[in-house]
């Protein structure tokens, strides 16, 4: 007579006494219900991140609005506005948790805090490239700002093309436990050097980052031709306001 081995039941509870098998919590059902204490801690581990990314988000409130009023200053006294657009956002936690993989550091919010200085961005597009090394000098000119890095890809771009000015700066965000100094990340660009860097990101996103190697040179060549529009650009705005 022979004999087939039963198949297991979709729903088979894991025997308790078998070490060889994990212990889940089934209801009576059959399906998997987390027990309270896994509830209770899967709820505290998300309050503590989004009290971890509350003071980004506060830091950003604080440099959108000096640069509001810098730029509002500006046009008042020089009738010209020296910012187009400013836009900001907070890293996502994908992201966060990929650089810090990448890096081989804990995946914790100490460790974001520590290790990483883009979390919180600030994009600031400007006019003309004069404008950008401007809005960034007034900006670490104030005395809570302290800036921790510059990096000038204007003076020396990217291999690929890109241009922009990039600072990392540290300002406190005073909350109700005391204050906190928060790094920022802000970029400085001209429309010109914005709307390239757009074309590339849409560009290596569609090709997850296999871009065809003409397009690659079709870029680079773009990114000559719009910091030549720039510097064109510049020399009529200068004619124009007499230097």
């Amino acid at each position: 007579m022979s004999t087939t081995k039963q198949q297991p039941h979709p729903q088979h509870r894991p025997d308790p006494e078998d070490p060889e098998e994990p212990v889940l919590p089934f209801d009576a059902e059959g399906e998997i219900t987390p027990s309270p204490e896994v509830l209770e801690s899967a709820f505290e581990a998300g309050r503590k991140l989004h009290e971890g990314f509350l003071p980004y988000r506060f830091a950003i409130q604080e440099i959108l609005t000096k640069l509001e009023i810098l730029r509002d200053e500006i046009a008042a006294v020089e009738a010209y506005n020296p910012i187009e657009h400013l836009t900001s956002r907070v890293k996502s936690l994908d992201s966060i948790v990929g650089k810090l993989r990448r890096r081989g550091l804990p995946l914790n919010v100490a460790s974001m805090h520590e290790n990483l200085d883009d979390i919180a961005g600030v994009r600031v597009t400007c006019s003309f490239i004069d404008d950008t090394y401007r809005m960034q000098q007034l900006l670490s000119a104030q005395p809570d700002v302290q800036t921790l890095q510059i990096k000038d890809y204007i003076a020396e771009p990217k291999q690929n093309g890109y241009r922009g000015l990039h600072a990392i700066v540290e300002t406190p965000v005073h909350l109700s436990t005391g204050s906190r100094p928060i790094r920022v990340e802000i970029q400085f660009r001209t429309i010109a050097m914005d709307f390239w860097a757009s074309l590339e990101h849409k560009t290596f996103y569609k090709y997850e980052g296999e871009v065809p190697p003409h397009l690659v040179s079709e870029l680079a060549d773009a990114a000559q031709t719009a910091n030549l529009l720039d510097r064109r650009m510049e020399a009529i705005h200068r004619d124009i306001r007499g230097g």
